[in-house]
């Protein structure tokens, strides 16, 4: 008898802990193929490519730090849903603080729980390199990692090039005084944006995890620059 109970109480968890599991991939993949569409419009250097590299390396942090993996998953397919207001405005609309805005109303129309639309929506605001909205939750921390280290390493050079090239910014210039230039201009150059933000981002991301990825992508972004400027130079 003490057998059949138990059989019964083990069969009743494990089908609470599919349905959990069903649940979760359901909002993950729903949340994938809404952006699938959202960002066919984006330009290369924010499109869903780019989605899609910081789901999976948000995943692998996860796993990594031991965080909520349906929180992660649903927060890094929508992380950048407002790239292209922030785009088209010129940077004048911030895409994190919108964007989580955009994410709530997506989340409510799948009838998503409210505390887990506010975990989500809280790590689309908090995931931007240039606020002063410091990710706090280990999901939110994850979320901001994932999408820095998708900016630095070799990956990270194709995109900032991409990046120039989509504001029509020229392909280099090792003397740009960064205090008297500014975005989406000529001089908004893939080495001005390395000055200013790249070549900081790894002393900023916040998981073990995270920084051990960025220390290997920073060194390779450095010496790039380092061979960049010897040969705009003539010196090599």
């Amino acid at each position: 008898m003490l057998l059949i109970i138990l059989y019964v109480k083990i069969e009743a968890a494990l089908n609470r802990l599919f349905k959990l599991k069903l649940i979760m991939e359901n909002l993950a993949g729903k949340v994938r193929d809404i952006m699938i569409e959202r960002l066919a419009v984006n330009k290369g250097s924010h499109d869903f490519d780019h989605t899609k590299r910081v789901h999976d390396l948000a995943v692998h942090l996860a796993k990594a730090e031991g965080a909520d993996l349906e929180i992660i998953e649903s927060a890094a397919w929508l992380h950048d849903i407002a790239r292209k207001e922030e785009d088209d405005s010129n940077g004048s609309i911030n895409h994190a603080l919108k964007g989580a805005e955009m994410a709530r109303e997506i989340l409510m129309d799948l009838e998503v729980e409210e505390n887990k639309i506010d975990r989500i929506c809280s790590c689309i605001a908090r995931h931007r390199f240039r606020d002063n909205n410091t990710p706090e939750t280990l999901e939110e921390k994850i979320i901001f990692d994932a999408d820095k280290l998708d900016s630095i390493g070799a990956v990270g050079l194709g995109r900032a090039y991409l990046f120039a090239g989509e504001a029509g910014a020229r392909m280099h210039n090792k003397d740009v005084d960064i205090e008297n230039t500014a975005e989406y201009t000529k001089e908004d150059t893939a080495y001005r944006e390395f000055l200013v933000k790249l070549s900081k981002i790894k002393d900023k991301l916040q998981t073990d995890e995270g920084r051990r990825l960025g220390e290997h992508r920073h060194k390779f972004m450095t010496e790039f620059f380092e061979e960049m400027n010897a040969e705009v130079a003539g010196d090599r």
